[in-house]
């Protein structure tokens, strides 16, 4: 495995694996560093068969503050070209993360602000804490949301989005599940527990049910259904059926018995 500066990665013998955004003493504020470390953290994820879902959480007080300002500074003095690169770089990383094939989860308390807010688009679901404070902040420093933008809208609708990113306004975790970003919110001393929560529930699924169910819905989109979009899901249905975990829950649910992944593993 790869050794990082600024992040942790860790894999539970379950298959559970979280991936930390690990510069508290810089509330895990981005850096060119961090954004490259997560491009290869998400690469060693998406490589490794046994891992069934993916946490992703911030050390320390706050999720993320987004752009690290010394980073923001350095970016400020280079040309076109050099900015253009950093930004390929969080596209591919933003990209990485929503495509990747098995569930994640984002934990987020503190503050999440900017990119950070990337990143949580980005995963399939969201928890955080009723007190958490987020915002699109760019237009407060003269820049725009633009590499994230299109998963900001997927998360929370365009109308939500263009609210948010042109005023810039701080809103809570509270705000956060009412516009859809966040599935559930608790009271920040419940947070933990609640993780343990999810993942107790993601760890009764079948790993590759789950693997197929995120190619299906991206493949779904907006659920328009056309004749290619219909043949899709049919053949869909029928791979899982047949293939060694459908069959072993089919089995399981008919006997009534726990399936071969619900087992303690050693």
């Amino acid at each position: 495995m790869t050794d990082f500066t600024t992040l942790e990665l860790t894999k539970a013998a379950n298959g559970a694996a979280t991936l930390w955004l690990d510069r508290p003493d810089k509330n895990n504020a981005f850096n060119a560093q961090m954004i490259r470390e997560l491009i290869l953290a998400l690469d060693d994820i998406q490589a490794d068969k046994s891992l069934r879902f993916l946490i992703v959480r911030g050390r320390g007080k706050h999720f993320s503050a987004g752009a690290d300002l010394a980073w923001m500074q350095a970016s400020a003095q280079l040309d076109y070209n050099a900015n253009l690169s950093d930004a390929r770089e969080l596209a591919e990383l933003m990209h990485n993360l929503y495509q990747l094939k098995i569930p994640t989860l984002a934990v987020v308390q503190g503050a999440a602000f900017g990119g950070a807010l990337g990143l949580i688009s980005c995963c399939d679901m969201a928890i955080g804490a009723e007190d958490a404070l987020l915002s699109l902040s760019e237009v407060r420093i003269g820049l725009a949301p633009a590499v994230i933008s299109p998963f900001v809208v997927q998360a929370i609708g365009e109308r939500a989005a263009r609210r948010f990113a042109l005023t810039g306004e701080r809103f809570s975790g509270k705000q956060a599940q009412q516009l859809g970003l966040f599935a559930e919110c608790y009271p920040a001393s419940e947070l933990e527990a609640q993780v343990d929560a999810w993942s107790a529930n993601l760890l009764l699924n079948s790993p590759q049910a789950m693997r197929a169910t995120k190619d299906l819905l991206k493949e779904v989109g907006s659920g328009v259904l056309t004749p290619a979009l219909r043949r899709y899901t049919e053949n869909a249905i029928a791979r899982i059926r047949v293939s060694a975990e459908g069959q072993e829950g089919l089995n399981a649910f008919l006997e009534k018995r726990t399936p071969a992944w619900q087992e303690p593993q050693a």
